[in-house]
């Protein structure tokens, strides 16, 4: 017999989800920059949609016969329904369960819905308070004034490693980069501008007009910067693309405010992770040849790499 008072799957759910939320809001900045909240969200509200779809499904259930049952009909010597008075309380009884049952068929989409209900709004109190976290803590809390001038610096380093002028833009409306197009970053090889997530725009910004460092996140936008820049002077390949830039990241990680030291380690860093990642990514993977006195080695007299 199932113990009615243990959560069902839904609510478990529901739980997780907010414990979910208020982790990526609170915890580690490497899981804001890995996990797409909104894909989250997706997946909550189709959890949601399957657990009204299946109570639909499932229809009303039977109340419990909570009256005398034939075989203590008989243990106990009651008198057969036939021989019972009208005005019997057994008969009063029956009749309350039977008004009952005839309320609970005539409402069976009721609960099912409200539970729905209660879990889109669950869902939309969390999307709002990331709304809210995200709009008070991240790019989108600058000004316009404050954007474009962080844009421009930007754009400045980019054609340092371009060789040539080119702008960088941070996609607030996502329509180029983000967790729908699984890039931090993209750019036409060979073009004269490149798209940044606001994310990574803002870990630059910390960076170059605050002086703040969250280790993982400063070191992968700068590599992401550089990435792009690589693809705007002319080269194609993913790899060779990112080690050119895990080098060119220690110079633009130096002009932006970081020491020569931290620099080269978050680029031996961001090298060290690049030979972990998946299939998913594996055309980012750098080859062999990058590593000190390679052929992708971009300064042969210096001895340090990247």
């Amino acid at each position: 017999m199932e113990d009615s008072t243990r959560p069902g799957a839904a609510t478990l759910v529901r739980i997780g989800l907010v414990a979910l939320v208020a982790l990526w809001i609170l915890g580690p900045s490497m899981l804001r920059s890995a996990l797409p909240i909104w894909l989250v969200f997706l997946v909550a509200v189709g959890l949601e949609v399957q657990f009204l779809v299946g109570a639909l499904r499932a229809g009303p259930q039977e109340p419990p016969d909570r009256r005398p049952q034939q075989v203590d009909l008989e243990r106990y010597g009651f008198e057969p329904e036939e021989e019972l008075g009208e005005d019997d309380d057994l008969d009063d009884d029956r009749d309350d369960l039977d008004d009952l049952e005839v309320t609970a068929e005539a409402r069976p989409f009721l609960l099912p819905v409200r539970r729905f209900v209660l879990g889109l709004g669950l869902i939309a109190a969390l999307v709002l308070t990331i709304w809210l976290v995200d709009n008070r803590t991240g790019w989108d809390s600058l000004d316009r004034p404050t954007r474009g001038e962080a844009a421009a610096r930007f754009s400045a380093e980019a054609s340092r490693i371009a060789g040539k002028e080119v702008s960088i833009y941070c996609d607030e409306s996502r329509d180029y980069v983000g967790a729908v197009q699984h890039a931090d970053g993209v750019a036409i090889v060979g073009g004269d501008r490149a798209y940044l997530t606001p994310e990574r725009c803002y870990d630059l910004y910390r960076l170059a007009f605050r002086d703040e460092v969250t280790w993982s996140r400063t070191a992968r936008a700068l590599t992401v910067l550089a990435h792009e820049a690589w693809h705007l002077r002319g080269i194609g390949d993913e790899g060779t693309a990112e080690c050119y830039a895990l080098q060119s990241g220690v110079e633009l990680g130096r002009r932006l405010g970081l020491s020569q030291g931290t620099a080269e380690r978050m680029m031996r860093q961001q090298l060290a992770e690049n030979a972990l990642r998946g299939a998913g990514t594996a055309e980012y993977v750098v080859s062999p040849e990058c590593r000190d006195g390679g052929r992708l080695d971009l300064d042969a007299s210096r001895t340090s790499f990247p």
